[in-house]
């Protein structure tokens, strides 16, 4: 009897899949918060407080895993006309990149 599947070497050629894309390229930030495990609203307090410390035009990360902060810091800065830069998936949680503007 004869196997009417795919051969062993016709499997080893089929297409991988692509890998995952990189993350945007971008400026690295000058103060990077983490507010990890931290629960709204303490990421955007967080951010309030320290985003005077980097000159201006420069860039602050945010580290977040609060699902919340997804919408509340491009929202902050649409509130405080800053400018949300970019949102990086990281292996826990997300980066969000914003760069300050006065």
């Amino acid at each position: 009897m004869r196997f009417l599947g795919r051969s062993r070497r016709a499997a080893e050629r089929a297409p991988q899949p692509p890998e995952p894309p990189a993350a945007p390229a971008g400026p690295p930030p000058a103060l990077v918060i983490d507010a990890l495990g931290r629960k709204c609203p303490i990421p955007i307090i967080m951010l309030a407080e320290r985003i005077r410390e980097v000159p201006v035009g420069e860039i602050v990360a945010v580290l977040a895993d609060d699902v919340a902060a997804r919408t509340d810091v491009p929202a902050w800065c649409r509130m405080k006309s800053q400018e949300f830069v970019r949102e990086e998936a990281l292996q826990q949680g997300w980066a969000f990149h914003i760069r300050r503007s006065y």
